[in-house]
């Protein structure tokens, strides 16, 4: 048996050379496959199920597409917009999310002159700060 499972990883191995396999964006669309067909669960085979459904199996062979693509350089490509596109709309979100986390012992500021936002430790009094980016001095209770 183990002898057989050792063929049977090398077969793969040697089919899936010079394939571009799995990345970020086949990950996403495996997860994205996931989400649609519990949702189209919930709603069985009536309208928003149906189309859950079909969504689901355009992203499923979509992702298998890409997995066994030998197109290598365009499959990356299309990675890198992804990745790009996902920092643009998450981002911002994980910036908002660690000034919530650190808001207990932490005070932030915007700059008066360019806006740059700053943060410093709180419960010190009044607060000589300098913007590290315009280096315009005022003063603030922390």
């Amino acid at each position: 048996m183990r002898n057989f499972m050792s063929n049977l990883r090398n077969r793969f191995a040697r089919f899936m050379y010079g394939r571009y396999g799995l990345d970020q964006m086949g990950r996403f669309m495996t997860g994205a496959v996931m989400v649609c067909l519990v949702i189209s669960l919930f709603f069985g085979g009536r309208g928003i199920g149906t189309v859950l459904y079909w969504i689901a199996l355009i992203l499923l062979i979509w992702s298998y597409f890409r997995m066994f693509s030998k197109n290598v350089s365009r499959r990356y490509q299309e990675n890198v917009r992804f990745l790009a596109l996902k920092r643009k709309i998450a981002g911002p979100i994980a910036k908002r999310w660690a000034h919530l986390k650190q808001r207990r012992t932490h005070v932030f500021f915007k700059c008066p002159s360019c806006g740059q936002k700053m943060r410093t430790l709180k419960g010190q009094g009044e607060k000589q700060i300098t913007c590290p980016k315009c280096h315009t001095q005022f003063t603030k209770k922390t």
